[in-house]
C-alpha cells in the first residue's frame, strides 16, 4: 500500500501511519450520509471494480465499514480521512465536494492497483494502514483548458480526461469548443455549424511554418445528448464545464457555415472554408446586428446545457483590418460614438456580457478583454502573463491565472533534440511546481479577486489522445499541486521531495494508461522526427 506521504497533491496534515490495519474485503459495507450519493456510486464503480468488492450498504456504526459522512464545520471542498483500527475508514466532507476528494485520497493510499478497472491480484488481502488526513484547497478554481477545436477529441476521450482531473482534484474543465478550425458543438438553431464547421478537408501538420500536410478530412462535434452527458459525468465528479465560444475573433469555421457572418464588404466569405492551419486568422465577424443576433441564438443553446456560472466568450487575438477596412464596420463605429477599432471590439464583448448577466450568468474572457472595460460580474483569464491577472484584480474583477509562460501545457518541457514538435519556452516539470498563481503586488483584498489556477492545452501540434497525455503528463500533476496544496514559496519548495512521491505517482498513471512523458525523455514511438515545431530559447519572461 501507498503511504499517505506519496499522495499527490500533497495533503495539508497527516498524523501516521500508525500501527494497525484496516482491511478491506468482501464483508466491508458502505455507509452514505444523504448528499454524498456521488462518492458512494464512485467508489462502487472504481475501488469495487479493481478489487473486486461489492461494498454493499451498511448501518454507519458497523466495525470495518466505509462511512462518509457531511461535516458542516469544515471547509466547503475539505475532508477528513480517519483510517482507525478497529473501527474503519471514515471520510468527513464539508460539501459533497469535499467527501470527493478525499475518496481520492482513499483510492491513492490502496496503491496503484486501485486505478485499474479489474482485479491483477485476486485474493490478496487489502487494508490500509492506520492514519488521519486533514486537507482542504487552496483555490476555488483548479482549471484545466482543453482545447478541441484544433484537434478533436471525441467524446469518451473528454469523459477519460474528466477521470484523470478528479484523480487529481482539478474542478474546471474549460471548454475550448469553438475555432477558426472547427466549430464542436450542435446548435439546433443553426445546423450548418456542425454540417460544415465541424470539418476541415485537411490539416497543417507540425508548426504552421511546417511544409507538412495530413491530407485527409478531420473533424467531429458534440451533439446537445452528448454534451449533457459530458456535464453531467463532470458533476458526478464535482468538476464544472465552462463552455467557451470564440468571438469576435478565431471565428472563421462559423463564418464558412454562415457566411453572412463575416465581412462581405470587404471579403468574399462565400470562398471561405475552416481553416486548416495555425496561428492568428484575418477573418473575423462583423460588428452588425445580424451577429449579434446569431450568437445570442447559440449562447440561448450553450446556456441550456451548461449549467455553471460562467460562459466563456474567447475575446482574444482579434485582428482589426478587416473593420478598418469595412464601410459598415466604420459607420457603427461612427454611430455608437466610438474612437476605433479596438474600442468596437470592445462593445462587442460588453453587448455579451450584459446579455449574459441579465440571464444570471457571468462572462469570462482572456485578458484582452479589459482593454475596453467590463461589467462589474465580468472575470478575466490571464494568459499573456501576469499582467492581465494584476490589472482585473486591481479593477475589482475576479481573474483565473494562465500565464502563456508558466502554465501552457503545449509548450515544450526539455530542451532535447528528441523533444516532438517543440513549441515554445522550456517548461519542465519543475518549473510548472514552482509556478504561482498570485502576483507578489497584488494586496491581500486584490489577491481575494485570484479565484484560482488553470493549466491550458491548445492541440494544435497534438493530434491524438497519446500526443496530449504526452504534453499533459506528468506536468498537470505538478500543476494539480500547485492549485490545490498550500505550498511554501516557489524558491522553498521541495521540489525533490514532489519527485519523489511522483515515483509512486507513475504507477497510478501507469495503471489508468496514461502516455505521459518518462523522465528519462521520450520513449522512441513519443518523439516526432522531422516535424517542424517553433521553440524559443532563454528563460520566459516573467511578467
Amino acid at each position: 500500500m501507498t503511504s499517505p506521504t506519496d499522495v499527490i497533491p500533497a495533503p495539508r496534515a497527516v498524523e501516521g501511519p500508525r500501527r494497525g490495519r484496516v482491511p478491506l474485503d468482501g464483508d466491508t459495507t458502505l455507509y452514505a450520509d444523504p448528499g454524498t450519493e456521488t462518492t458512494q456510486r464512485w467508489l462502487r464503480s472504481t475501488l469495487g471494480a479493481a478489487f473486486g468488492l461489492p461494498l454493499p450498504p451498511g448501518p454507519e456504526d458497523r466495525t470495518g465499514s466505509v462511512r462518509l459522512r457531511l461535516d458542516g464545520a469544515l471547509e466547503p471542498e475539505a475532508y477528513r480521512l480517519a483510517v482507525i483500527a478497529g473501527r474503519g475508514v471514515e471520510i468527513r466532507g464539508g460539501s459533497p465536494a469535499g467527501v470527493f476528494w478525499g475518496a481520492q485520497t482513499l483510492r491513492q493510499l490502496l496503491g496503484s492497483d486501485a486505478f485499474r478497472r479489474a482485479p491483477v491480484r485476486p485474493g490478496t488481502p487489502l487494508g490500509i494502514a492506520h492514519q488521519v488526513i486533514e486537507d482542504a484547497p487552496r483555490f476555488r478554481w483548479r482549471g484545466l483548458m482543453l482545447d478541441v477545436a484544433r484537434h478533436f477529441t471525441p467524446k469518451d476521450g473528454v469523459l477519460r480526461h474528466l477521470d484523470l482531473m478528479a484523480a487529481h482534484k482539478l474542478n474546471v474543465l474549460h471548454f475550448h469548443l469553438t475555432d477558426d478550425q472547427g466549430w464542436r458543438i450542435e446548435i439546433e438553431k443553426y445546423p450548418r455549424l456542425t454540417e460544415i464547421g465541424a470539418w476541415r478537408a485537411r490539416t497543417k501538420f507540425g508548426h504552421r511554418a511546417s511544409p507538412l500536410w495530413e491530407d485527409k478530412p478531420h473533424g467531429g462535434f458534440y451533439t446537445q445528448d452528448d454534451i449533457r452527458e459530458i456535464v453531467a459525468y463532470a458533476a458526478e465528479r464535482h468538476i464544472t464545464v465552462v463552455p467557451e465560444i470564440d468571438v469576435p475573433g478565431h471565428s472563421q469555421a462559423a463564418i464558412a457555415a454562415y457566411p453572412e457572418l463575416g465581412n462581405t464588404d470587404v471579403i468574399d466569405t462565400t470562398a471561405l472554408s475552416v481553416w486548416d492551419t495555425w496561428g492568428i486568422n484575418p477573418n473575423v465577424l462583423a460588428p452588425t446586428d445580424n451577429t449579434l443576433r446569431f450568437y445570442e441564438g447559440v449562447f440561448e443553446e450553450v446556456l441550456e446545457l451548461f449549467p455553471g456560472e460562467f460562459v466563456h466568450v474567447g475575446g482574444d487575438e482579434c485582428p482589426k483590418d478587416q473593420w478598418r477596412r469595412s464601410r459598415a464596420a466604420q459607420e457603427r463605429i461612427r454611430g455608437l460614438g466610438l474612437r476605433n477599432e479596438d474600442e468596437l471590439q470592445a462593445w462587442f464583448v460588453r453587448h455579451f456580457d450584459s446579455w449574459l448577466a441579465a440571464r444570471g450568468r457571468r462572462l469570462i474572457g482572456w485578458d484582452e478583454i479589459l482593454e475596453g472595460g467590463l461589467a462589474r460580474g465580468a472575470a478575466v483569464s490571464s494568459w499573456r502573463g501576469y499582467a492581465g491577472g494584476v490589472a482585473a484584480a486591481r479593477a475589482g474583477h475576479d481573474v483565473v491565472m494562465c500565464p502563456e509562460q508558466q502554465v501552457y501545457l503545449d509548450h515544450r518541457q526539455d530542451p532535447g533534440a528528441d523533444e516532438p514538435v517543440p513549441i515554445g519556452y522550456v517548461r519542465t516539470l519543475e518549473d510548472v511546481y514552482r509556478f504561482e498563481p498570485v502576483p507578489a503586488q497584488l494586496t491581500p483584498d486584490e489577491a481575494r479577486h485570484v479565484l484560482g489556477a488553470q493549466a491550458n492545452v491548445w492541440t494544435e501540434v497534438m493530434e491524438d489522445q497519446g500526443r496530449v497525455d504526452y504534453q499533459m503528463f506528468p506536468r498537470l500533476a505538478a500543476f494539480a499541486e500547485v492549485a490545490w496544496s498550500s505550498l511554501a514559496a516557489p524558491k522553498e519548495r521541495d521540489f525533490a521531495d514532489f519527485e519523489r512521491r511522483m515515483a509512486t505517482h507513475y504507477g497510478r498513471l501507469d495503471a489508468l494508461g496514461v502516455a505521459y512523458r518518462p523522465p528519462s525523455g521520450p520513449r522512441p514511438w513519443q518523439r516526432r522526427p522531422g516535424v517542424l515545431g517553433r521553440p524559443i530559447e532563454g528563460p520566459p519572461p516573467n511578467k
